[in-house]
């Protein structure tokens, strides 16, 4: 059986509309091949950014709970931070020093010998 993309044989004359419809079917058939390969790489590009977008919506999802877990940290320091200069703003004013002492009654007095024990 011969295929319908080969012309016919040249035993039998050939007429130019039937030379033109295999021509033609051969031009469909390719057109056809190359739209499928298009929808293909069409299909292949949008799975590609499908993918990717998946994968920066986990990355900053990853992002904004380190953030959360930082900000908590900072928050925590910062409290830390506004004592301490409030404590040392009292040490430096007026009467601050008997608020030392008073805050550290465990200091040895100044006629005593501190004993380490080993």
């Amino acid at each position: 059986m011969a295929s319908s993309t080969a012309p016919p044989p040249a035993s039998r004359p050939v007429d130019a509309a039937t030379l033109a419809s295999v021509i033609q079917r051969q031009n469909d058939r390719r057109e056809l091949q190359c739209s499928v390969l298009a929808l293909a790489v069409k299909l292949g590009f949008v799975l590609l950014g499908c993918v990717s977008l998946v994968r920066l919506s986990m990355a900053y999802q990853e992002r904004l709970e380190r953030h959360g877990e930082i900000n908590a940290v900072v928050t925590v320091e910062t409290a830390k931070l506004e004592s301490l200069q409030q404590r040392f703003d009292r040490l430096f004013s007026i009467g601050g020093e008997e608020r030392l002492i008073g805050e550290h009654d465990q200091w040895i007095a100044p006629n005593r010998l501190r004993v380490i024990w080993r």
